[in-house]
């Protein structure tokens, strides 16, 4: 498998945003497509729940998208960092 190249353009436009910008919308985008899990997204783009969550909200206005294949797997995720009463 080839290694994905990323448009010049795009790394111009994510530069202002840090390091790890990259992997953070590309991440956050599969799981705003409903591909992946929270859980899986937060772990590829390298960053921790509350990180990830809070980025989510930054820019994207939430920081949790409802889907039905992944609710039961994000629900427990929110309950294991947030304990039953979340």
């Amino acid at each position: 498998m080839s290694t994905p190249q990323v448009n010049p353009e795009f790394a111009q436009i994510l530069q202002p945003l840090g390091t790890g910008a990259i992997d953070f919308f590309l991440a956050a985008s599969l799981y705003q497509a409903r591909k992946i899990s929270f859980s899986a997204a937060a772990a590829l783009a390298g960053l921790g729940f509350d990180e990830f969550h809070y980025r989510l909200k930054e820019h994207f206005g939430a920081g949790f998208a409802i889907n039905d294949t992944v609710v039961l797997e994000d629900m427990a995720l929110v309950r294991c960092h947030f304990g039953s009463g979340a």
